[in-house]
């Protein structure tokens, strides 16, 4: 019979190799030391060692600040590596897979660059691609990618003997993962207009002069309380990825049109068929059907969001900051916008 094995709440931690300090720390302080010590053996016969201490003493010292501090769970030196690569990247991306086309000669001949000379724009790269009708995220050459939101429970509440039953069932269905997933707890805004229009129909169809009375009184504190605070909902999110393999058998007119295919392939990858993209997106969606069978009878509801969910949750990660909700409909790229409808203007 197996035994419970404890697992420490900082998983994602990396492994110690010397004085409790992991292998990226060790490698800045030992080649900052071995910098410095290469300075001070070229230059002490000639500098005095009181000298060689003003500018090595900084140094060293912001050595050992990026290699031990941390923030926000990260180290400064991954935090440091980020900024650099955000500084070198385009100020200006736009949404060009097919990458950016040069402007027409007729155009560039006109054309007068004011000063400063404007940025030039980049084709925006980003991990998703696209989704399906089916709510599967098209990742690209790392596969594809299924969402689906996960109800909870109070833990807190229960007796041990339950508490107990919910971290067993939890553990059957990690022992039944072998292929990634990722628990997603994210936090948004919390828009209550809807509800708050809702609450003040209703309210005068109740049957009872007080209880209508209670329900323009409650929709008023919920004006008050979004008003004066900035309301945040909890989502727990599920994301399955499942992998594609390209396709293993072609004949020789498929094997010259993927040759031609795969040198505009801007992933560089072999083309896959569309047989086992299928096969992929059916084994995902039985996966999510295995998670929600195996969690359900723990009181954690799993469902599979749709195409709209889906891509409302990717918009709402890459702009959370933003006043539009996230389930607000949109329209899309290639879409002419004709009439204006009630609520807005619609394709």
């Amino acid at each position: 019979m197996t035994q419970p094995v404890r697992i420490p709440a900082d998983v994602d931690r990396e492994d110690t190799v010397l004085a409790n300090l992991t292998a990226r720390q060790l490698l800045i302080l030992t080649v900052t030391g071995l910098v410095l010590y290469t300075a001070w053996t070229a230059t002490r016969s000639f500098v005095p060692a009181g000298v060689f201490l003003i500018p090595a003493t900084p140094i060293a010292a912001c050595a050992v600040f990026i290699a031990l501090g941390r923030r926000d769970g990260l180290s400064l030196d991954r935090l440091l590596l980020a900024a650099v690569r955000q500084r070198l990247a385009p100020t200006l991306q736009i949404a060009a897979p097919e990458g950016i086309h040069p402007a027409p000669a007729w155009l560039t001949v006109r054309a007068t660059h004011p000063q400063p000379t404007p940025a030039s724009p980049a084709a925006l790269r980003l991990p998703a691609e696209g989704v399906t009708e089916a709510g599967i995220v098209d990742l690209g050459a790392d596969g594809i990618a299924a969402i689906a939101v996960c109800g909870t429970v109070n833990f807190a509440l229960r007796t041990p003997a339950e508490q107990d039953a919910l971290v067993a069932g939890f553990g059957r269905y990690l022992h039944s993962l072998t292929t990634p997933a990722q628990i997603l707890i994210r936090c948004q805004r919390l828009d209550l207009t809807a509800q708050i229009g809702e609450l003040r129909q209703r309210a005068a169809s109740l049957p009872h002069p007080a209880l209508e009375a209670a329900a323009h009184e409650h929709t008023d504190f919920l004006d008050h309380l979004a008003a004066g605070s900035d309301l945040l909902s909890r989502q727990v999110l599920l994301v399955l990825r499942e992998p594609v393999h390209p396709a293993a058998r072609l004949d020789n007119a498929s094997r010259l049109a993927a040759a031609l295919r795969r040198h505009k392939d801007r992933h560089g990858v072999e083309p896959t068929n569309p047989a086992a993209r299928r096969a992929a997106e059916a084994h995902l969606v039985h996966r999510v059907h295995e998670a929600a069978a195996l969690l359900n009878p723990l009181g954690v509801h799993v469902t599979l969001l749709d195409a709209g969910q889906a891509t409302a949750v990717l918009a709402s990660a890459c702009n959370p900051d933003s006043l539009l909700p996230a389930s607000a409909p949109l329209t899309g790229a290639d879409d002419i916008v004709t009439t204006k409808a009630a609520d807005g203007w619609t394709p």
